[in-house]
């Protein structure tokens, strides 16, 4: 197992750590599920498409699903292929 560290806004750290002691799991576990959890939706890495990069998403309160997720990328990957027809004219 590899060790790591991540930056977590506060309220998000919070909310993590009290979903993390009401199923008597370490933040480490609830960490690793959500990590496989989110791993499990997307195809391998071979399989995604190199034009396609992770949509940013900032802290602040604002849900965002998984399936928003896939929009705003799917969105960012149409609009540089028009850029690219475009530059190509």
């Amino acid at each position: 197992m590899i060790r790591t560290q991540i930056q977590l806004p506060t309220a998000v750290y919070e909310r993590a750590r009290r979903v993390a002691k009401a199923k008597e799991i370490s933040l480490a576990e609830l960490a690793r599920r959500g990590i496989e959890t989110i791993l499990d939706q997307y195809p391998a890495a071979e399989a995604i498409d190199p034009g396609w990069s992770t949509p940013l998403v900032r802290s602040g309160g604002v849900k965002v699903s998984l399936e928003r997720l896939k929009d705003f990328g799917e969105v960012d990957s149409a609009e540089k292929a028009l850029k690219r027809k475009r530059s190509r004219a």
